[in-house]
């Protein structure tokens, strides 16, 4: 899976994939260890390219949005796919139902983070895991400020940022070992999003103060592995 665009245009804004898919797919490769029989779920699938993507690997995967657009754009793009929609933190799967849970930027944008996270231990099954990126609180509200040119926006928008230390302790007080996972984000998509938002200052400054050269805490993207206790 990759970044795409709609008729091989530029603009940003005109892109399928919203998200950082080349490190994303690497945080899976390292950290999923997909074995055949395993049930995956992704949380907050948008347009389908990651649901798409693991169907084609053979995975027995699901996912859930909220947006029904996205859920049209997905089966514009790629056909029918097993995404269904759904209205708030509730996941309408029976307990214990998967091995792995997935999602990328998404829990940043979760009001009630703590009866999302209730839901994922439910589904889970035991010792299974959840695989989740979402961005640093500290750089991602200075961002998004400036990207919204609003800190109202920014509020409304990302809703739930955490800091390194605010996602460990959440995660654990609800039952979960948690590991972060040392991933670079500097790809083509991160300097094509830099640029877009922020021009040649942008670029300039990953040169200065590249984030993937900072301890896990201070990174742009944090990419997390929840394992369920028992």
């Amino acid at each position: 899976m990759r970044a795409e665009t709609t008729a091989d245009s530029d603009d940003f804004e005109l892109r399928h994939d919203f998200g950082n898919a080349e490190a994303n797919l690497r945080f899976l490769d390292e950290a999923a260890a997909f074995t055949p029989g395993m049930r995956v779920l992704e949380v907050g699938s948008g347009h389908g390219a990651l649901v798409r993507h693991l169907l084609r690997r053979g995975l027995s995967v699901r996912g859930v949005e909220v947006s029904a657009a996205s859920i049209r754009e997905s089966r514009a793009l790629y056909g029918e796919l097993p995404i269904e929609r759904v209205e708030g933190i509730g996941l309408p799967f029976a307990d214990n139902s998967f091995d792995l849970l997935l999602s990328f930027d998404v829990f940043e944008h979760i009001s009630d983070t703590d009866g999302h996270l209730r839901e994922v231990r439910r589904v889970l099954a035991p010792r299974g895991r959840y695989l989740l990126q979402t961005p640093n609180k500290w750089t991602n509200a200075a961002f998004e400020t400036i990207r919204w040119r609003s800190f109202t926006a920014l509020q409304a928008d990302h809703c739930a940022l955490h800091t390194y230390r605010q996602l460990r302790r959440r995660l654990g007080r609800h039952g979960f070992d948690v590991r972060f996972h040392d991933v670079p984000v500097v790809t083509d998509f991160f300097r094509r999003k830099l640029q877009h938002y922020l021009g040649a200052s942008g670029l300039m400054l990953i040169t200065l103060v590249n984030p993937d050269r900072l301890p896990l805490r201070f990174r742009t993207n944090f990419y997390v592995e929840a394992l369920k206790r028992e």
